[in-house]
């Protein structure tokens, strides 16, 4: 402290000095401050500012969106609507399609009559066609409200819809196969024809369905058709434009010992052609219907041969030998891990045949199936197989097989009409399905073969492997019957279309829609076991709030 004081004494200008430094550089820090305190309040006001102003503009949208720019408006749909046709026939075809392009499944159909319905005033003579002729008409799914009608031929042989590009169209279309011999593309969304042309089958002819889109032959752009027409024991191919329906090529023959039906089963990078007779099975590459028809032969690389396959197939004859045991009814594509595997049904046994190396994966016993095998989902994401198969007089027994092991998860015995509807299955939320059956069921002990079996509609889930669903009961003749998700994931429905078929004299015709939930609210609960687990109530209930999913 001395020393301080007597440094300040002998040296007053330098102390000074030092206090004004010190003074001079805390007023320079004090600025400096200030002026950093200056930007960082400018800054902080900017970002209040684009805070705000970023609010105000969120606000501005969702008020936009909310009250000022309408919502689209989604279609109420009917829960049931009915089309009739008097003094009419229907053929048993029905296609389920978006026709309005509304996001809801729409109808189409085929009748035989005069003329259209009121709400077309079309004639068969509109056409150029003698009245009465047939009618492709499509139906509101909404409303039941016809959408367009259109007549196509004198008669109808097979009606396809959903084909992409035919005609050229970037909307799909429908195959009109009508007789005499025409075959007549249908616009879809519109109604309008695409093209029309007739060919020439050969007398007593059957056109063996589906129709198979196959990749352009003719290099316009557009994938092209081919139709297997059978004419005693011989199958004549014929390929046609799927942009103008005009002939490519010339018709090539293939030899089979009877009447025919086919599949197609697609491979990795080859398709063949699955043709069975009742104790024959053919088979042919899409490369060999392809150089049969141009003369040639033609490289395409989807047009490759499976070497496996190849190993199997007799060069002359194109048979293909599988394990079978008695007639071949019904051939069927499974879907498998890697490829589509094919399912065998003989008179006495189905047989399930690994596609990848021909070989059996499994068999079960069962005799008459008398219905297409349909798909289904017994246990979550495991698929599974429905038969039928007559097991007597009016009986009949439905199967739900495992399609992995053949296992049989569930079964059930019905008096069944010979002229019964197949099954239809529809998949729920839970990644399993709801299986719509019709037959007459009778507890055991109170069979009764006198009567004719009455044609009831079923609903069976697996969360009640021991109830039964009465939905319906309909005296009617059903010419057709399917099963839908008619928007995503929801409005689960069936369409019933009912009355005389063209062998028959004409009467009137019924189309229905009915949703799902209306006939499971107002339907019977059946045991078919003595243990009731719930009370009828809360299984109407329970399988009402029954949510669906539609697959990809």
């Amino acid at each position: 402290m001395d020393n301080k004081d007597s440094e300040a004494e002998i040296h007053p200008l330098k102390t000074e000095d030092v206090k004004a430094q010190e003074n001079h550089e805390n007023s320079v820090e004090r600025r400096i401050v200030s002026k950093q305190s200056s930007r960082l309040s400018r800054l902080s006001r900017w970002r209040t500012a684009a805070f705000f102003i970023s609010l105000f503009l969120c606000l501005i949208i969702v008020f936009a969106f909310s009250f000022i720019i309408p919502c689209p408006e989604r279609p109420l749909s009917e829960r049931t609507w009915f089309r009739n046709y008097d003094n009419a026939v229907a053929y048993q075809f029905l296609a389920i399609e978006d026709v309005n392009e509304d996001k809801v499944q729409d109808v189409v159909f085929a009748f035989k009559a005069g003329n259209s319905s009121s709400s077309f005033n079309r004639s068969c003579l509109d056409e150029g066609l003698h009245s009465p002729c047939a009618f492709v008409a499509a139906v509101s799914g909404t409303n039941g409200s016809v959408l367009w009608e259109r007549p196509a031929a004198e008669e109808v042989e097979w009606l396809q819809c959903g084909i992409k590009q035919l005609g050229g169209a970037e909307a799909p279309g429908c195959l009109v196969v009508g007789k005499p011999v025409s075959l007549t593309a249908v616009d879809l969304r519109t109604g309008e024809v695409q093209w029309r042309q007739s060919s020439d089958f050969g007398a007593n002819y059957t056109v063996l369905t589906p129709v198979s889109v196959i990749p352009d032959v003719d290099s316009d752009g557009v994938q092209d058709l081919i139709l297997f027409i059978a004419t005693g024991d011989k199958i004549k191919t014929f390929i046609h434009s799927g942009k103008n329906g005009k002939q490519i090529g010339s018709a090539g023959s293939l030899n089979v010992d009877g009447k025919a039906r086919y599949i197609r089963l697609n491979l990795d990078s080859s398709s063949y052609f699955l043709f069975y007779t009742g104790n024959s099975l053919y088979a042919y590459s899409l490369k060999d219907l392809y150089s049969a028809a141009a003369g040639m032969e033609i490289k395409l690389p989807s047009l490759e041969q499976d070497p496996q396959w190849e190993k199997n197939i007799d060069s002359t004859t194109h048979r293909l030998s599988l394990l079978s045991s008695g007639d071949i009814r019904y051939l069927a594509k499974i879907p498998g891990q890697s490829r589509e595997n094919i399912l065998v049904v003989s008179s006495e046994m189905a047989t399930l045949i690994n596609a990848q190396n021909l070989q059996t994966l499994w068999t079960l016993n069962v005799s008459r199936v008398v219905s297409e095998p349909l798909l289904g989902y017994y246990k979550p994401d495991v698929l599974g197989i429905v038969l039928e198969s007559e097991i007597g007089p009016n009986r009949k027994k439905v199967m739900i097989v495992e399609s992995g092991s053949g296992a049989v998860q569930w079964d059930l015995k019905l008096n069944s009409r010979v002229e019964s509807p197949g099954p239809a299955t529809l998949s729920t939320a839970d990644h399993r399905s709801t299986f719509l059956i019709w037959g007459d069921y009778q507890a055991a002990g109170n069979e009764t073969s006198s009567r004719a079996p009455l044609q009831k509609l079923y609903l069976f889930h697996p969360s009640y492997t021991n109830v039964l669903l009465e939905l319906r009961n309909s005296t009617d003749q059903i010419i057709a019957f399917n099963a839908a998700l008619f928007e995503r994931s929801r409005h689960a429905c069936y369409v019933l279309l009912r009355g005389p078929q063209p062998s028959e004299e004409p009467g009137s015709v019924s189309l229905m829609k009915r949703k799902l939930k209306e006939d499971v609210s107002e339907s019977k609960v059946i045991w078919l076991s003595q243990v009731a687990v719930d009370s009828e109530q809360y299984v109407r209930d329970r399988l009402y709030r029954m949510r669906f999913h539609s697959r990809v």
